[in-house]
């Protein structure tokens, strides 16, 4: 018995570590439910699935490792077949390897199965009972089938009360005819893995999307990034040649120079700083594109706001037109700057004025586009307060008609009457239509002669 014990807790190890993919030394406790399971169902050894499915609940202590899974091995499983058995005819006891099975209870000679001694039938109309100790047996239950009695002695008082509640959880079940908890288990956790990989496959390709946007969006910056390279270029291949000017000059214009030198380090600060600007104003003007395609989806589904729809679009496509024309101005003062930059000494006083006539008509420029967004704001405040006008005369609309459907049968809505005289009853004049009236009096007519 002891070599076949340590045969199937070689097995088992093996087991556990073939379900340890991460080889961290621990198992999901998913993954032990199914484990535990089977070695049940081959070792043929009773088992609650109740007990089971409550001893391996989902809760936040993570998976098992080998040590913590032995105690529930050797507690549920492994130390779980063996009881004393009384006999029928020569009342003696004899210590049997008892298997609970779906609706049977077979006992054998030993745990190798190889010589069964006999069945206990399970139906819905069977019980199971504890008996007090007697005759120097202790921990005793009875089993009551239709035609038999079976007395039972277990252990110790833990297996007889696990031994109870399995063979009660079976008859329960029979009585049910529904199927084991661990097959309901089994279905609740594949249909939550293909929920699971659903979700994922979602996810997925939600990542491919914003993947496929920032590509696009890298392209787009790549492109500006290789402009900027190809002018800083063209600016260097210059200040190389004026360098060169420079350095035939050096010996005659060595303060001149250094002063040169201080302005062009203060103008490449400039430089940098407007390239600054010019990079948060194209992340603005994006900003604006997306608010103006996300305004564009909304108008769609209104109808009746077209006419709104157009002039605020037409708005805001002059505001773009607007910017766009003051970024070109931007950009062209700023290689205008970048030339300043290579002028001559002879030039500098002139270009010194003109950058400051430039730098002014720059923040001009700024407080236009200021001004700008401003009546873009405004703009969206006009198309939001025409849309709430909108929605509040449609809902008054749907609201009158209502009202017109409830009372269809009390109130006769004003429509042109007839140029024929009008036909005078007790209800007023002009409350029923002629054909109306000679309907009525013909009703009137069959009913009188029925009577």
């Amino acid at each position: 018995m002891g070599s076949l014990k340590e045969e199937l807790l070689k097995a088992i190890w093996h087991a556990f570590t073939a379900l340890d993919q991460d080889h961290s030394g621990k198992v999901s406790k998913s993954q032990l439910k199914v484990l535990s399971h089977n070695l049940c169902t081959v070792l043929k050894v009773p088992h609650d699935p109740v007990a089971l499915e409550e001893h391996f609940r989902d809760d936040d202590e993570g998976p098992v490792s080998n040590q913590g899974y032995m105690p529930y091995l050797n507690r549920f499983i492994l130390e779980k077949g063996y009881m004393m058995k009384k006999g029928h005819r020569r009342k003696n006891w004899t210590e049997r390897w008892f298997v609970l099975k779906p609706n049977i209870i077979s006992y054998y000679v030993s745990e190798d199965l190889k010589d069964k001694k006999g069945d206990i039938l399970l139906d819905e109309n069977c019980c199971v009972e504890s008996l007090p100790d007697k005759d120097g047996k202790k921990c005793l239950f009875l089993v009551k089938c239709f035609d038999k009695t079976f007395e039972i002695s277990a252990s110790d008082k833990k297996k007889k009360q696990e031994w109870i509640q399995a063979i009660h959880s079976t008859i329960h079940l029979l009585k049910l005819g529904s199927p084991p908890p661990h097959k309901e288990a089994r279905q609740r956790r594949k249909e939550l893995r293909k929920k699971q990989l659903a979700e994922q496959e979602e996810l997925e390709r939600q990542m491919k999307e914003l993947q496929a946007a920032n590509e696009s969006k890298q392209q787009e910056l790549e492109a500006v990034r290789k402009k900027l390279e190809e002018a800083a270029s063209r600016a260097a291949e210059e200040e190389k040649k004026r360098l060169q000017t420079q350095v035939e000059l050096q010996a005659r214009f060595s303060t001149e120079l250094e002063r040169e030198k201080l302005i062009r380090q203060q103008m490449e600060e400039q430089v940098a700083q407007k390239s600054s600007e010019l990079e948060q104003y194209l992340q603005r003007v994006r900003e604006l594109e997306d608010m103006y395609l996300k305004l564009q989806e909304a108008l769609e589904d209104e109808r009746q706001a077209r006419q709104d729809e157009e002039t605020v679009r037409k708005l805001q496509a002059r505001l773009l037109e607007e910017e766009s024309s003051k970024r070109a101005e931007l950009e062209k003062w700023h290689l205008e700057q970048q030339q300043a930059i290579q002028t001559t000494e002879a030039e500098k006083q002139e270009l010194e004025n003109q950058r400051v006539l430039k730098e002014q008509a720059l923040q001009e420029a700024m407080e236009q586009l200021e001004q700008l967004e401003l009546e873009r704001k405004q703009a969206l405040e006009q198309y939001e307060e025409v849309k709430k006008k909108l929605e509040m005369a449609t809902n008054k609309t749907k609201s009158w008609k209502d009202k017109v459907a409830h009372h269809e049968g009390l109130i006769r809505l004003i429509e042109p009457g007839s140029k024929n005289p009008h036909l005078i009853t007790n209800w007023g004049p002009a409350a029923f239509t002629e054909a109306e009236l000679e309907e009525r009096e013909k009703n009137w007519k069959e009913k009188k002669t029925t009577e």
